[in-house]
């Protein structure tokens, strides 16, 4: 399963040239991927009061392929593409219309209170898992 939220390129987000900052792209699929979570009706405010754990990014690989531009409606699309025992993939792309200006696989790590890597907890590695098999 996808999820799309839109996201529109303001003047803050931009570079001298009107073009968008680089790092910018990670933080609109940041909002892609809380999104993402409170479809599951997952919040990362609650996930530690909870579940007891947090998500952390452990590595991520972009491309930017197309410049997203001032004043540009961006559709931001996130979806998970593996599930393992203390981690998960995820697929984000920027699309300006029909067109991927961006896209980042992602891995998320779960840790514990003290940072510990920890077991996905059962329930939210089911709602994935169905997630994962309502895709293929």
């Amino acid at each position: 399963m996808a999820h799309d939220i839109q996201c529109r390129v303001y003047y803050e987000d931009t570079d001298a040239g009107g073009v968008m900052y680089h790092a910018n792209h990670i933080k609109f699929c940041e909002r892609g991927r809380t999104e993402f979570l409170r479809s599951f009706e997952l919040q990362n405010s609650d996930l530690h009061a909870e579940n007891g754990v947090l998500f952390v990014v452990r590595h991520l690989e972009a491309d930017y392929f197309k410049p997203a531009r001032l004043d540009d409606l961006l559709t931001v699309k996130t979806s998970l593409k593996s599930i393992k025992n203390t981690s998960f993939m995820m697929r984000q792309e920027i699309f300006k219309g029909e067109e991927v200006l961006f896209g980042m696989d992602v891995l998320l790590v779960t840790v514990n209170t003290q940072g510990k890597p920890t077991a996905l907890p059962d329930n939210i590695k089911n709602l994935f898992k169905e997630s994962l098999e309502q895709s293929t």
